[in-house]
């Protein structure tokens, strides 16, 4: 697990937001992947994911407070978490001040529906490409058609590790372009869901929030979060 948190950007939000806005305005390409327990334990028992998570073309940031705490265990300086609702908000903004492009992939076609026009009534800067839900059959063809538009923004919200692979796939594709696979972000950028409220992303809490509001979720918080923290445990 070290070597995949060794790999993870180290230091604020702020900062890495200037990162991205400098690949915008230079037209250069990155793909981000939020790294949280999920797809790091995901990635132990899937040599593609594996690969990925350690190519020099993808950019890891810690999304999750368990994979700083984790990173800070095996003594490795990562500052703060950076959530993929978080740069997927900052990029939205940016795209306007640029005037620059933007192309969403994914969550239901209801969802999906509701976030385009949200975009075009509050964002009017930005260039809508095009928007398609994620339960289409032939995915890898929509992204041949997202290659010919050359967004310079593409959000892909299908959930881990799918929206990661189908990135990936397609990458060398484009010459520019910052891809982010954000998961359920669209629910929450489109006003669909709310976000947790303040105190629990102040307190790094907002894991527990989600349990509380759908309580299916604590399999898979156990099968990852849980798991991953006795991992750590032995490495370190």
């Amino acid at each position: 697990m070290k070597h995949y948190l060794e790999k993870i950007y180290p230091n604020e939000k702020n900062e890495y937001c200037s990162l991205l806005k400098n690949d915008l305005e230079n037209e250069r390409q990155r793909f981000v992947i939020t790294a949280n327990p999920e797809i790091l334990m995901m990635s132990e028992k899937d040599d593609e994911l594996e690969k990925m998570l350690l190519d020099e073309k993808t950019s890891l940031v810690p999304d999750g407070i368990s994979v700083v705490k984790a990173a800070k265990k095996l003594d490795i300086p990562v500052k703060e978490r950076i959530t993929g609702v978080e740069i997927a908000e900052y990029l939205i903004k940016e795209l306007n001040n640029l005037g620059k492009s933007l192309y969403l992939f994914g969550a239901t076609n209801e969802v999906i529906g509701a976030l385009a026009k949200k975009i075009t009534a509050e964002y009017p800067n930005i260039k809508l490409l095009g928007c398609c839900d994620g339960y289409i059959d032939d995915k890898d063809r929509i992204f041949e058609d997202i290659a010919r538009l050359k967004p310079d923004v593409c959000l892909v919200a299908m959930g881990v590790p799918l929206q990661e692979k189908l990135i990936y796939r397609h990458l060398s594709s484009f010459d520019k372009g910052i891809f982010v696979g954000v998961g359920g972000s669209f629910d929450v950028l489109s006003g669909t869901k709310k976000r947790a409220p303040k105190f629990f992303i102040k307190c790094n809490l907002e894991w527990l929030y989600r349990i509380a509001k759908e309580p299916s979720r604590l399999k898979r918080f156990y099968n990852n979060n849980v798991k991953f923290v006795f991992k750590i445990k032995k490495e370190k």
